[in-house]
């Protein structure tokens, strides 16, 4: 198994796959950088010499921000939207879609992820509930009178 950028790539996969394994790098950028380094894309990992995997862990390096740099960077973009308090930035603080979604009958997820934050906070316990499973707690007969 060759190790680049600190990911260790299956050695049974074709180079361009094993690459996609980087974070960061897709299989555009992965067909780039072995054509730019001369590798053949078809190439098993475990075929692959010390000295081809030293020219694409360098050609990465100078060309490219992957892994812990990358996630830092997104995460840094991340708090300063919310710090600056732009739409965007309230979207994330309160785990909602940020990219215009709809939240009416999808982003589930996001909602009861949002509700079991509230839910920590204000109980200590851990209740994963809908909004619409709240009303109808409330008022059993919404259940019935709601048109679909």
């Amino acid at each position: 198994m060759a190790r680049i950028m600190g990911v260790e790539l299956p050695a049974n996969k074709k180079c361009f796959v094993a690459l996609t394994y980087i974070y960061g790098i897709g299989k555009t950028r992965a067909m780039e950088i072995l054509k730019n380094t001369s590798v053949d894309m078809n190439k098993r990992v475990k075929d692959v010499t010390d000295e081809e995997v030293n020219k694409i862990t360098k050609y990465i390096q100078d060309h490219f921000k992957v892994e812990g740099e990358l996630r830092a960077e997104v995460n840094r973009n991340i708090k300063r939207l919310i710090d600056i308090g732009c739409y965007r930035g309230v979207r994330h603080r309160l785990g909602l879609p940020v990219r215009g979604q709809s939240t009416r009958h999808n982003a589930n997820e996001e909602r009861s992820k949002t509700q079991q934050d509230q839910d920590q906070e204000e109980e200590g316990t851990s209740r994963l509930i809908s909004r619409r499973d709240e009303a109808w707690q409330k008022n059993p007969r919404a259940r019935r009178e709601e048109k679909y």
